[in-house]
């Protein structure tokens, strides 16, 4: 894929406006269904509707980091035209110089009016502000389902495929990114499972079956759950050192969400060194994997993101 050699680079989870994280799991709308108009415009279907682009638009404004990145893996990043205020991770650095057009969460009108962009391209953060910000321009939402990733990216890039034309180029990387999954899953023991886990602010929580994270490592990747009955929230189930001592995961996934929003407080590393955890196979066999925050917790589901991601659990798991 044109992009997607560059899975090995190390990413940092830099300090990012974007407190919040994506939005609760939303049924995705058939992928975007273009149909040209004697005007030259290509109708999008998305998750709030459909929106009416030029086709092949010259400016964009984009709050959403998923979004961003597979425009980046399809060489569209000279459309975009301003982006949610952040530092941005490495992956996505070369549009630092982008103006900057206020949160995700509180996207700032009149900037992105003066931009006078084609199209905003949003998701779970921004869909609150979707009507204000349909009003400036033809908005798409590409919020994603947390349990079904790649039906979601198939989604979402299918419909930025029709947008800026190039509908072939997303199916090609598509069929490539499935190959993989495909591989990934090869890699996974059968008795081999797994507890996936997010740390805030020295408190924990943890994900399964259905849930943010689980959804591509259970799910999709078939990666067996530890504990397959947790709740199934946003920022996942709340959770003890001693409950992770009880269910004695043989590997250990940690996203560290204060290193990806650039919060300080005691790395993931530090919050798990304790005698309760230190129990567990995972931690005695040096089992632990510390996922990008960068990918995991910011970007979400892109073309090359999701590979980087589908990556990091074949290394954890082969």
């Amino acid at each position: 894929m044109n992009r997607l050699t560059r899975a090995a680079l190390p990413l940092v989870g830099l300090a990012v406006a974007l407190t919040g994280c994506s939005a609760p799991a939303a049924t995705p709308a058939p992928a975007g269904t273009g149909s040209d108009t004697a005007s030259g415009t290509v109708t999008i279907t998305h998750q709030q509707g459909t929106a009416e682009v030029p086709r092949n638009p010259a400016k964009v404004v984009v709050l959403d980091f998923a979004a961003l990145d597979t425009l980046d893996a399809l060489d569209l990043e000279d459309r975009v035209v301003g982006t949610a205020e952040a530092t941005l991770p490495d992956s996505l650095d070369e549009y630092a110089g982008t103006a900057r057009v206020g949160t995700a969460q509180e996207p700032d009108l009149e900037a992105i009016a003066q931009l006078d962009p084609d199209a905003i391209i949003i998701s779970g953060r921004s869909a609150p502000k979707y009507a204000e910000l349909n009003q400036v321009a033809p908005t798409i939402d590409l919020t994603s389902d947390n349990a079904k990733p790649i039906e979601s990216l198939t989604t979402s890039a299918q419909a930025l495929g029709d947008l800026f034309d190039v509908r072939a180029q997303v199916d090609e990387e598509l069929a490539e990114l499935n190959a993989t999954i495909e591989d990934a899953k090869k890699s996974v023991p059968a008795d081999a499972n797994a507890l996936i886990l997010l740390t805030s602010g020295g408190k924990v929580s943890a994900f399964g079956p259905g849930a943010r994270f689980g959804g591509l490592i259970h799910d999709l990747l078939g990666v067996p759950a530890a504990a397959a009955d947790l709740e199934a929230a946003q920022h996942g189930q709340a959770i003890s050192f001693e409950f992770i001592a009880e269910t004695n995961p043989q590997t250990l996934f940690v996203v560290d969400r204060d290193a990806a929003i650039g919060q300080q407080g005691a790395a993931a590393e530090q919050v798990l060194d304790n005698p309760l955890v230190a129990r567990t196979d995972a931690w005695k066999n040096d089992k632990v994997t510390y996922l990008d925050g960068a990918d995991w917790y910011l970007i979400g589901f892109g073309l090359d993101s999701t590979e980087r991601m589908v990556e990091a659990v074949k290394d954890a798991v082969a």
